[in-house]
C-alpha cells in the first residue's frame, strides 16, 4: 500500500528527511519497500504484515515514528459543533457474534459536492479517486486512521432504524459496484426495517448510496468479526479496502472516533448540522488485556539490560498504559494492538524499537552437543552426486491437483480443507507432477537443456491415517552433450538417465539390484524401467524412471522429450553407504574371452548375469555385454549379443586350460537359457 510521508508528518515531526524516515521505519519492522516521487509528491510503498492492521494507515505509522524518535504524537481530535435536538434513529444488533459494536451519527442539511482540493490531492497520492465530499470523507478517514466507515442516504433507509443481522434466504442486495448479489444465511448484512442496505464490512448498497440529491446522512462505524467478513468476501468474490482491514482485525475502540472524524470532514466541506448525540450500540463489551512485563525477563530474553526510562518511553508511546509493580509493570494493551497477547510480544516491541542493530553480536549460550540426523550423510551423498552430475536442486509446493494424483500414483490422496485452488487441492502422492511443471516452466522460457532434482515428502492416506514418505525426483531434458565445433550434440536418452541412477546406487550396498521393463503407464514403453532390489518375498521396487509417455507430455504441452525418475528414499536409506576399500593393483595379467550368442528377445542380460554368478568363479572379475546386433541373418524375435568376460588372479598367472574350463562352464550356463553359441 502507498502512504504519504507528508501526511505522516501531520501527526509527528521527525527531524530527518523522508528517505532516512523510510530506513528507520523499515529497521523497526514497518517495511518501506520502495519510494516514489519527490518532495510533496513522495510516497512510500509499504509492506505491512497481516498481523499489523493498526499500521495500515498514516496515523498508525506515525505512532511508530513517535516511538522510534521519542517525539510527541498529535492526536486525532475531531471538533464538532453542538448538536441540535435529539435523534430517534435506532441501531439494533441481532447478530452479536458477527457485530460487537455499531456506532452512528446523523447529519442533516448537507450539500453534496466536490471535496476540497487538499483532500483530493491527499487521496490521489495514495491512488484513491475522489467521488464526492461524503464518500471522500469516509475514504480519507480510512487512510488517515485505518478504520472503515460508510455514509448512507438517511432518507432512503426505511423504518427509522438500522438492524445488523444475518441475511434471509432469497434476499438480494445490489452493491455499490452495480452487481445484484444473492444472499444466504451465512451473510452478515446491515439492513433497515425492511431490506438489506449493505454487506457488513465489505461494501455498501447501491440503493442507499450518497447522491447529489442527498441532504441527510447516517454515518456508520462498526466492529465486525474478521472470520465472518473473510468468508463473505471470499464467497462473493470481493476484496475491498474495508474488507482488507476487517479481515485482519479492526480496532474495537475506534468506532466513535472514526464516526466523529467523518462527520467533521463532511460538515467542513458540505455544511449542515448534527442531529442528537452519538448512537453507540455495544453488543459485546471488550475488556482490555493486561500483561505482566518483568524486568528480569526483558534482560534474559534480550541479553542486556534496558533502563526503566527507555522501557516506559517505548511502551507508552506505542499507546500502552503501564502500572508500576515490584517485578516491573502491568501493561494494558490498547484496543488496536490485536497482535500483542503475551509478555514475549511486549519484549519484541522493546527489541525492535530499541534497535536490533544496537544489541551486541554474540552467540546464545548452549549446553549440549550437535546431533547429526540419522540420514544426514546419505542425504549429503545424494545431493553432492547429483550436483556433480549437472543437476540443479529445486523446491516446489507439496500440493497437486486431484487429476495428477490419480494419474501418477495409485495411493489415496489427502484432501485439503481449504485449498489454494483446484490445481493445488490435495497433498502430493507423487513428485513427478511438480517436476514436470518445473521442466515446462524452464522450457517455456527458452532453457532447452535442463536437469533438476527435488528431495521431499509425499503423503498417502490409509483410512484415517496419513503416511509421510521420503522421495527424490530427477528430471532432465535436452542435450546430454552440447554441440560444438568438434562434435554434434547428443540428445539425452534413457541410457543417460540410467547411468545417472547407477552412479547414485553405486554409493549404497544394495542387494540383488536389477531392472525390469514394466514401468508405470505414464512412462513410454521400451524407454523406461523399474529398479528392483531383493528377491522373493523381500523384493521391492526402489525406483521407476524413463521417458514420459508422448501422450502425457503432449497433454502438459512439453515440446521435447522429457525424462524423469522417482526414487523411494525410505527404501534406499535402509541400506548403508558403501565404504571405500583399497586393494592393490594386481601383479598378474588379466585374460579376456568373448562369447557371441543368439538369444530370444525375452532373455535379458540380467538373466545371463545371474546364470554366470551362480557358477561362483572366483577369478571372474567382470562380465559385460560388449555389442548387440539385430537383423541380417539373425532370425526375427532374436538378437545377437557379444559377451565379454575378464579373468584375473591376484596370486599367479592363469593357465590356458583353467580359462578354457571356466569358459566352458559359462557357455553351458548360457546355453541353459536357450542361447546358441555363434563363436567364442
Amino acid at each position: 500500500m502507498k502512504l504519504s510521508p507528508t501526511w505522516l508528518r501531520e501527526f509527528v515531526a521527525p527531524k530527518v528527511d523522508d528517505r532516512k524516515l523510510a530506513d528507520d521505519l523499515t529497521l523497526a519492522g514497518i517495511a518501506v519497500e520502495g519510494i516514489g516521487g519527490e518532495g510533496e509528491a513522495m510516497v512510500f510503498e509499504m509492506e505491512i504484515t497481516t498481523n499489523r492492521p493498526d499500521a495500515m494507515n498514516h496515523y498508525g505509522v506515525a505512532r511508530e515514528a513517535s516511538a522510534i524518535y521519542s517525539l510527541p504524537l498529535q492526536w486525532i481530535s475531531p471538533k464538532l459543533p453542538a448538536a441540535h435536538g435529539a435523534t430517534e434513529f435506532r441501531i439494533e444488533i441481532e447478530d452479536t457474534t458477527g457485530c460487537a459494536r455499531y456506532t452512528g451519527r446523523i447529519l442533516r442539511g448537507v450539500t453534496i459536492g466536490s471535496s476540497p482540493q487538499p483532500m483530493v490531492q491527499r487521496l490521489a497520492s495514495v491512488d484513491q479517486r475522489a467521488i464526492n465530499n461524503a464518500a471522500d470523507a469516509s475514504n480519507y478517514t480510512l487512510w488517515e486512521m485505518g478504520h472503515p466507515t460508510h455514509a448512507f442516504d438517511l432518507d432512503l433507509l426505511e423504518g427509522g432504524k438500522i438492524v445488523v443481522r444475518r441475511a434471509r434466504d432469497g434476499e438480494t442486495l445490489k452493491t455499490l459496484d452495480g452487481i445484484e448479489r444473492k444472499l444466504t444465511r451465512d451473510d452478515l448484512v446491515i439492513a433497515d426495517a425492511n431490506k438489506p442496505v449493505a454487506l457488513a464490512g465489505v461494501m455498501g448498497g447501491f440503493d442507499s448510496m450518497i447522491t447529489q440529491q442527498t441532504k441527510n446522512i447516517l454515518i456508520e462505524s462498526a466492529w465486525f468479526d474478521p472470520v465472518t467478513v473473510r468468508k463473505m468476501a471470499k464467497r462473493h468474490g470481493m476484496h475491498t479496502d474495508a474488507s482488507h482491514r476487517f479481515e485482519r482485525g479492526a480496532d474495537y475502540g475506534a468506532t466513535p472516533l472514526a464516526c466523529d472524524r467523518v462527520a467533521e470532514l463532511i460538515l467542513a466541506a458540505g455544511g449542515g448540522e448534527l442531529e442528537g448525540g452519538l448512537i453507540d450500540t455495544i453488543a459485546r463489551p471488550r475488556q482490555p488485556l493486561h500483561i505482566t512485563l518483568r524486568r528480569a525477563e526483558v534482560t534474559r530474553i534480550l541479553g542486556e539490560q534496558l533502563g526503566d526510562g527507555e522501557i516506559i518511553n517505548i511502551i507508552s508511546r506505542l499507546g500502552f498504559a503501564l502500572t508500576l509493580e515490584d517485578y516491573g509493570w502491568s501493561v494494558q494493551v490498547p484496543s488496536w494492538r490485536l497482535d500483542i497477547e503475551r509478555e514475549i510480544d511486549l519484549i519484541e516491541e522493546l527489541a525492535r524499537l530499541h534497535g536490533y542493530d544496537k544489541f551486541e553480536n554474540r552467540l546464545p549460550s548452549y549446553i549440549g552437543s550437535v546431533i547429526e540426523l540419522p540420514d544426514a550423510a546419505k542425504d549429503a551423498k545424494l545431493r553432492t552426486s547429483l550436483l556433480a552430475l549437472g543437476y540443479d536442486e529445486t523446491i516446489s509446493l507439496t500440493f497437486i491437483s486431484r487429476q495428477d494424483s490419480a494419474k501418477f500414483s495409485p495411493a489415496a490422496a489427502v484432501e485439503l480443507a481449504n485449498p489454494l485452488s483446484e490445481e493445488a487441492s490435495v497433498m502430493r502422492t507423487s513428485m513427478i507432477p511438480s517436476m514436470l511443471n518445473m521442466l515446462a516452466y524452464n522450457l517455456n522460457r527458452g532453457a532447452d537443456n535442463v536437469r533438476l532434482f527435488e528431495a521431499g515428502n509425499i503423503f498417502e492416506r490409509d483410512g484415517e491415517k496419513v503416511a509421510e514418505c521420503k522421495r527424490i525426483c530427477l528430471g532432465a531434458t535436452g542435450n546430454a552433450l552440447a554441440p560444438n565445433l568438434d562434435q554434434a550434440g547428443r540428445p539425452l536418452n534413457f541410457f543417460y538417465l540410467k547411468g545417472d541412477l547407477e552412479n547414485l546406487f553405486a554409493a549404497f550396498d544394495l542387494p540383488e539390484l536389477r531392472y525390469a521393463a514394466d514401468a508405470a503407464s505414464y512412462y513410454n514403453p521400451g524407454h523406461s524401467a523399474r529398479v528392483i532390489i531383493g528377491k522373493g518375498e523381500a523384493e521391492v521396487v526402489l525406483a521407476q524412471f524413463g521417458q514420459i509417455h508422448p501422450a502425457v507430455a503432449a497433454a502438459r504441452k512439453l515440446r521435447q522429450e522429457v525424462f524423469v525418475a522417482e526414487l523411494d528414499l525410505d527404501l534406499l536409506y535402509r541400506h548403508s553407504l558403501r565404504q571405500p576399500r583399497y586393494s592393490a593393483l594386481p601383479r598378474y595379467p588379466a585374460v579376456e574371452r568373448d562369447f557371441s550368442f543368439v538369444f530370444e528377445e525375452t532373455v535379458k542380460f540380467e538373466d545371463m548375469n545371474s546364470a554366470v554368478k551362480k557358477l561362483r568363479l572366483a577369478e571372474l572379475r567382470s562380465f559385460i555385454p560388449a555389442e548387440i546386433f539385430r537383423g541380417g541373418n539373425i532370425p526375427a524375435g532374436k538378437y545377437s549379443v557379444l559377451l565379454r568376460a575378464t579373468f584375473q588372479s591376484s596370486e599367479r598367472t592363469l593357465r590356458e586350460e583353467e580359462v578354457a574350463q571356466w569358459s566352458a562352464q559359462m557357455i553351458q550356463a548360457l546355453e541353459g537359457l536357450g542361447g546358441t553359441l555363434r563363436s567364442a
